[in-house]
């Protein structure tokens, strides 16, 4: 059995006091907090999406070596599978939205510095490795803050909406707004993109700042525990919640087969899709669309069709635009099929993070959601790395074969999963 959830002080229960008397309609308006998260999650995921399309066509530019180029998203998030349980204990033990902004003023400080060199003529593909190896240090304090902070500003069932919404501020920023505007700007200036990065961090820090409140959760399980006891009490509760635990593995092995595409997507583009430099981004907007798309009708169609049915459509769907893409060498076709992967990513995103909220107890948020990540992030940089290889001793469209069947043998294993707990899972979302 779970543990009780403790009582956290939050602009949540400020807000929607619960009351004695007769139940009333709930309100299904999102609080000015949730707004002010929501605009400070479109700023920073502004600034991710221009570096997601910068960052590999600056590595393109210093090297065509696919081993070297897939070693950047490998890079990226190897912190996820190194600190995400200190990070998580950390967000657990602070307010939450300090750490978000302090996170993304780091990031503003590290792009500074690559804008700097990349001016001058400076840059080298080593520097960019520590560059993007630190900015993954930072993502980890704040997405881990970002996501327990959301509980604590929204009631349990405003978090669909609430995730969709995130999400589709997200996907939308990342791949409709910022990669191709980033891809665009990157191939007349170089560094112009990067000092737009560093903007656009201090900004979401700011919208951060003005959100009022206490996001420290009370620490009633743990109270006089130290750093190492609190983070070993996360990794135990996740151990012992079997559908959490088995729900990790289908997620680490799904993170990990999907990265092997993803780490040569530059190449595929460019080499493939035989795309200019310059309109890279455009092919990439797909994403953007479809994610945008996902993240704005998850909530209803969780809602309509059932959560688990939703879920698990989208769980064997997603893989198979991508075993597609590596049979098209159409740019316009490529685009297309990966904003419909995009899709049904962005929905299941959003009801697996949900369903997180709703089982996780609020105090042990952080350090049970770094446990989380640390298997399903750390299994990127092995996707990642091993994607690079397989391009480079077979093609690149093969990296897309493998991940696309890989992909929907593991959609597989989550439908049977879910199906198995479906009590467990209606139950956590029972008024």
């Amino acid at each position: 059995m779970s543990p009780p959830r403790p009582k956290l002080t939050s602009v949540a229960e400020v807000e929607q006091p619960l009351s004695t008397s007769r139940p009333e309609p709930l309100d299904r308006r999102l609080n000015g907090p949730f707004w002010r998260l929501f605009g400070a999650t479109a700023a920073s995921n502004l600034a991710d999406g221009v570096s997601r399309a910068v960052v590999p066509l600056l590595a393109a530019t210093l090297t065509r070596d696919p081993v070297l180029i897939a070693a950047i998203t490998g890079l990226s998030f190897l912190p996820w599978l190194l600190l995400a349980l200190p990070a998580g204990t950390l967000v657990d033990r602070s307010d939450r939205r300090r750490v978000m902004i302090r996170a993304n003023l780091l990031r503003a400080v590290l792009f500074t510095l690559l804008a700097s060199t990349v001016a001058t003529g400076t840059a080298t593909i080593w520097l960019l490795y520590v560059v993007v190896l630190l900015l993954g240090c930072a993502e980890t304090l704040y997405d881990s803050a970002a996501r327990a902070v959301l509980p604590q500003i929204v009631r349990r069932d405003q978090l669909d909406r609430g995730n969709g919404l995130l999400v589709t501020a997200e996907s939308g920023m990342q791949t409709f707004v910022g990669a191709p505007v980033g891809a665009l700007i990157f191939a007349l200036a170089a560094a112009a993109p990067l000092v737009g990065n560093v903007a656009f961090y201090a900004v979401a820090a700011l919208v951060m700042a003005t959100v009022a409140g206490r996001f420290t959760p009370e620490r009633t399980i743990t109270r006089t525990a130290g750093f190492r006891s609190e983070l070993a009490a996360g990794v135990r509760w996740l151990w012992g919640h079997r559908l959490l635990r088995e729900l990790t593995a289908v997620m680490g092995a799904t993170s990990m087969l999907q990265s092997v595409p993803n780490a040569v997507l530059v190449l595929y583009v460019l080499e493939v899709l035989r795309v200019p430099e310059a309109n890279y981004g455009l092919v990439v907007l797909g994403t953007g669309v479809g994610g945008l798309v996902g993240g704005l009708i998850a909530a209803a169609v969780g809602r309509r069709c059932g959560r688990i049915l939703t879920l698990s459509l989208a769980s064997v769907l997603a893989p198979l635009p991508v075993l597609a893409m590596s049979l098209t060498d159409n740019a316009v076709l490529g685009g297309t099929l990966f904003g419909l992967a995009a899709f049904f990513v962005s929905i299941a995103n959003v009801l697996t993070m949900s369903l997180r909220q709703a089982l996780i107890p609020g105090e042990l948020f952080g350090r049970v959601q770094g446990s989380y990540r640390t298997v399903v992030w750390g299994g990127i940089p092995i996707g990642a790395i091993a994607g690079g290889g397989l391009a480079a001793a077979t093609s690149v469209p093969t990296a897309f074969a493998v991940g696309g069947v890989g992909g929907f043998v593991v959609g597989v294993w989550m439908v049977a999963l879910l199906y198995r707990h479906r009590a467990e899972i209606a139950a956590a979302f029972a008024p």
